[in-house]
């Protein structure tokens, strides 16, 4: 009898060891580890975290709770609602990493329930088997996006990502892989997550990987618990894939396991937008500086791109938008890049959104669909400017900014870092979590090292 996806995922999960990585994964886990930390302090001041985060509270009351909340120093919350409250902390402002091909962002989930996991474990968890199941965790998330041969239909982060943290639990505590199935079998009955919240620009997509992430330790819990689960989440006639996705080659990336590392294949998010914006936005910029494109010269940019970047940041700019909608939004992107020069977190307040002048001129920007027959194709794409004195300005993008293609510097990595502290409050703890990280396989007791870096953490975060 052929062994199961389900078991072929964990039985590389559980196999993940630090000293066996090669030095490219070991320097993505850390470097992305610091990256997602950062982005979720940056999280605590996202439009409605505090509403969020008062939600939360309700949910676990007055019980004493081990686990700490990204940003927000002194507080905590029970190990299933500070993994809610982080992940959506994480990819609240779309800003979190993220794996193109498989389109998913792993992180946000599998990091969240990690930190919860960690914190509330009986004894200390070292540095590096920490970091070997973060690398598992992406692993199985990007696996089982990857192997998607059809276009989006659930909203992967959500519904691959809580197989990948369930992984990343069963790696961290070293599980037998029957535990580890069960595990998988809850997972499979909690997965969720629609296309919808996206399609209408609404702010549950964080809520979703928010969901995952909580209902990962949950997963587990029940699995510790000795409570039974189907075997074949993945791959069985009701399985994952058979609901979730409407077309799947799951062989080749099966196979890859333990030699392809996922974790190498992430893309940092230079800009808190939708990753599908970001070529537009770089191009914009680009033509800025080598044509003198300006927001009083343009009269009209189209950016052509492959179908799913259509879908996902396409939509047009209108008075009252929200943030989550304006930042998958090109049309106002690519106005706030020409009359600004960049986009930034501050750029998705009330009183920015309702900006007339931004307004005005993402009327006349757009985003059109090529006829690329990749489902999940960011690039190659084509920017194309008509200025008011009849030229036409044209700019290929090949590669995204922030791919391992084009990756961050390390000068540019630590300003975004230090840049997404600052608005969480959390500033003064920038060159101790830097320093931290940089050694972070090293640590003895990764809940204890982590809470050093976060008492340096005093101020109060900005507010959008």
């Amino acid at each position: 009898m052929n062994t199961h996806a389900a078991q072929q995922l964990l039985e590389h999960a559980l196999s993940v060891e630090w000293a066996g990585l090669p030095d490219a994964a070991r320097a993505s886990a850390r470097t992305f580890l610091h990256d997602s930390l950062c982005v979720g302090v940056a999280g605590r001041a996202a439009p409605d975290a505090e509403r969020v985060w008062s939600a939360v509270q309700g949910w676990f009351g007055a019980r004493q709770a081990p686990c700490t909340v990204l940003g927000r120093p002194g507080v905590r919350a029970t190990a299933p609602y500070a993994a809610f409250m982080n992940a959506y902390q994480i990819h609240a402002q779309e800003f979190d990493c993220v794996h193109e091909p498989a389109v998913a962002h792993p992180m946000a989930t599998v990091l969240a329930a990690l930190l919860a996991d960690a914190e509330r474990a009986a004894g200390p968890v070292a540095g590096h088997e920490f970091l070997a199941a973060l690398v598992a965790g992406v692993d199985v998330v990007a696996t089982l996006g990857v192997a998607v041969t059809t276009p989006l239909r659930f909203f992967r982060p959500a519904t691959a990502g809580i197989f990948g943290s369930v992984a990343a639990l069963c790696r961290l505590r070293r599980l037998p892989l029957p535990v580890a199935l069960r595990a998988f079998g809850h997972a499979l009955a909690y997965a969720s997550g629609t296309m919808q919240a996206h399609l209408e620009g609404k702010p549950n997509l964080a809520l979703q990987v928010a969901g995952a992430a909580r209902s990962a330790v949950e997963a587990l819990d029940l699995a510790l618990a000795g409570i039974d689960a189907p075997v074949q989440s993945i791959d069985g006639p009701f399985g994952y894939l058979s609901l979730f996705e409407g077309g799947h080659a799951l062989q080749a990336p099966l196979a890859a396991l333990g030699r392809q590392w996922r974790i190498t294949e992430l893309s940092w998010k230079p800009f808190p937008t939708g990753r599908a914006a970001h070529g537009a936005i770089v191009a914009t910029q680009q033509l800025m500086a080598s044509a003198a494109l300006t927001a009083d010269t343009v009269d009209t940019l189209v950016y052509r791109a492959p179908p799913l970047i259509a879908r996902l940041v396409g939509r047009a700019a209108f008075a009252g938008m929200g943030p989550a909608h304006a930042r998958l939004c090109f049309a106002y992107l690519g106005a706030v890049v020409l009359l600004r020069g960049s986009v930034g977190l501050s750029d998705f307040t009330p009183e920015r959104l309702a900006d007339a002048a931004v307004l005005a001129l993402a009327g006349r920007i757009s985003v059109q669909a090529d006829d690329n027959p990749d489902p999940a194709a960011f690039v190659p794409a084509l920017l194309v400017a008509t200025t008011s004195d009849g030229q036409r300005l044209e700019q290929a993008v090949s590669r995204q900014f922030g791919s391992p293609a084009w990756p961050l510097s390390r000068a540019e990595h630590l300003a975004k870092a230090r840049d997404c502290l600052a608005f969480g409050g959390s500033a003064p703890a920038h060159e101790a979590l830097a320093a931290l990280l940089e050694a972070f396989d090293a640590a003895p007791d990764v809940a204890r090292a982590l809470q050093a870096a976060w008492t340096l953490s005093c101020s109060e975060p900005s507010r959008p």
